[in-house]
């Protein structure tokens, strides 16, 4: 059972970039993939996230830029990043789980290894 995070780089301010996350070994398609972020000297903190039932939930910060999606044919959770801001830089991470609305990263059982994004001014 593992993930599989890829697509980080480093951007200029208001461009794009999409991440990937693949699963292999469970069935995908029957639980919830989150992303979550940290950027140096802090905690984690949630990102977004996307149900089975394609319901996706996403932090204040990143509403209206980021979009979560999720392809189960492919076994593949993606983030699309707009807009992107020297604050977005960070490591990101995928997980995989239950989606909890007060506590995301109790829900998440599984956890990929970051991919760091690295947003210029």
């Amino acid at each position: 059972v593992q993930l599989q995070a890829s697509g980080g780089g480093l951007v200029q301010a208001g461009g794009s970039l999409r991440l990937s996350c693949t699963a292999s070994g469970r069935t995908f398609s029957s639980y919830t993939m989150a992303w979550f972020r940290q950027a140096p000297g802090k905690d984690r903190e949630f990102v977004g996230a996307i149900r089975p039932n394609y319901e996706t939930y996403y932090a204040d910060s990143v509403k209206g830029r980021f979009t979560v999606n999720r392809d189960n044919a492919r076994n593949t959770a993606y983030l699309q990043m707009n807009s992107l801001k020297p604050e977005d830089t960070a490591d990101y991470y995928c997980a995989q789980g239950f989606h909890n609305p007060t506590r995301p990263e109790a829900g998440m059982a599984l956890w990929g290894k970051g991919t760091l994004v690295t947003v210029s001014s």
